[in-house]
């Protein structure tokens, strides 16, 4: 039951995920906007008072709960929380971040939003230089943020990150590392209780963690939506193909959704070489299961970076007779020179569309091309943020099979 102080809630914005936190607050004040409207007409018609009245209720509770004596709000508007803080960021000649919280968070409940795969020049407090961070930059300007806010007395703060780092190293093929499972044990060392992410690249990093949550939500029906608006999903020919072995989960997810038959890629690679640009990915073979033959191929990954498997998948199912190809990407990077690279590839008639989120922030160089769709994600975090603040279930955003379902059954 949702029976907190709204205003108890508030958005952090790093300074790699503003633009990404501009697009969750617009939604998220428009589901708390649609909520109170929602409760004012309910509460009208049970008790039969006129709405005005309902209003005039709700903001005296408000007053009564409020800590300060005077307070200047009309009593007959209904009220929506202020749920944005400012902060101001500095970053240091040396390279070190600090982060100054504008006002009073104490007892609130904390969102902290940052996009670590931001690459374009970025800007901080009393400094007339731009800089590109890395994603140990974003980081740890994440961590100064998030121990400002417990400093500060935030009751409880959440770290919400699209693109989850270093999720590739999440298992041991050799001498390596678990980052993976380090940074969230960093994190929860930190005192943060959870982090919102969007299609992690494996559900096992979860496993390390003892306190700590994590919420994976999934971008399925909004890269439905816009694969909708560019071909007819029912037609006979459509085939879902999972780019390689890790990624059969997340594709027959699709074909059992779509009803539509699943093919897979195999690829052996060379480990030992390690991929810069799309020119010299580390494929050394590449075999295909199912036929594609004058079919329409589905492909959806996680993640791209430099984008050098995804071109050689592509190229390779033309070769194999494939009709039209069409890819979708959670967390489209796009680094190095992978622009370029698709663009090339588009031009040869490689791939007829890529289908990538706003998780990732890019520039008019992508998003203007012809080939680039987007997927806006931006009101499935709000959703994840509203409901988790006032502590109900997110069964029905991380199982998104019913919403996808209707989606098809209104077409």
């Amino acid at each position: 039951m949702e029976c907190h102080n709204q205003t108890n809630i508030g958005i952090i914005a790093c300074p790699g995920g503003k633009d990404f936190t501009k697009e969750v607050l617009l939604h998220l004040k428009d589901i708390f906007k649609q909520r109170l409207k929602k409760r004012i007409r309910v509460l009208a018609k049970k008790y039969l008072k006129p709405e005005d009245e309902i209003i005039k209720l709700i903001n005296m509770h408000q007053d009564i709960t409020c800590s300060q004596i005077c307070i200047n709000k009309d009593v007959l508007q209904p009220r929506t929380p202020n749920i944005e803080i400012d902060a101001n960021f500095f970053r240091f000649s040396n390279g070190e971040f600090k982060t100054e919280i504008l006002t009073s968070i104490r007892g609130r409940d904390i969102y902290i939003i940052q996009d670590i795969a931001n690459n374009t020049p970025l800007s901080f407090y009393k400094s007339k230089n731009k800089y590109n961070l890395s994603v140990n930059d974003h980081i740890f300007c994440l961590f100064v943020t998030a121990d400002a806010a417990l400093q500060a007395g935030a009751s409880r703060v959440t770290i919400v990150l699209p693109l989850y780092p270093y999720s590739r190293q999440h298992c041991k093929k050799s001498r390596e590392g678990l980052s993976a499972s380090r940074f969230g044990q960093m994190a929860e060392n930190l005192g943060i209780e959870r982090i919102i992410t969007l299609d992690i690249h494996s559900k096992e990093i979860e496993n390390s963690f003892n306190k700590l949550r994590l919420e994976n939500l999934r971008a399925s029906y909004q890269i439905l939506k816009v694969l909708n608006n560019i071909i007819d999903v029912n037609h006979t020919d459509l085939i879902i193909v999972a780019p390689d072995t890790g990624a059969i989960e997340r594709n027959k997810f699709y074909a059992r959704t779509l009803g539509k038959p699943l093919g897979m890629l195999y690829k052996e690679r060379d480990y030992s070489q390690l991929s810069h640009n799309a020119a010299d990915c580390n494929i050394t073979n590449m075999k295909l299961l199912g036929s594609i033959k004058n079919k329409t191929v589905f492909m959806c990954d996680d993640m791209l970076d430099t984008g050098g498997t995804l071109i050689k998948a592509m190229k390779f199912l033309k070769e194999q007779g494939a009709d039209k190809i069409i890819c979708s990407v959670s967390l489209p990077m796009f680094n190095g020179k992978a622009i370029e690279h698709f663009e090339a590839a588009y031009q040869e008639g490689y791939f007829h569309r890529i289908i990538g989120t706003n998780a990732v922030f890019h520039q008019d160089n992508l998003v203007n091309k012809e080939w680039y769709m987007i997927a806006n994600v931006s009101k499935l975090f709000a959703r994840s943020i509203y409901r988790l603040h006032y502590n109900r279930n997110l069964s029905s955003i991380l199982d998104n099979r019913a919403v996808i379902r209707r989606m098809f059954q209104k077409n």
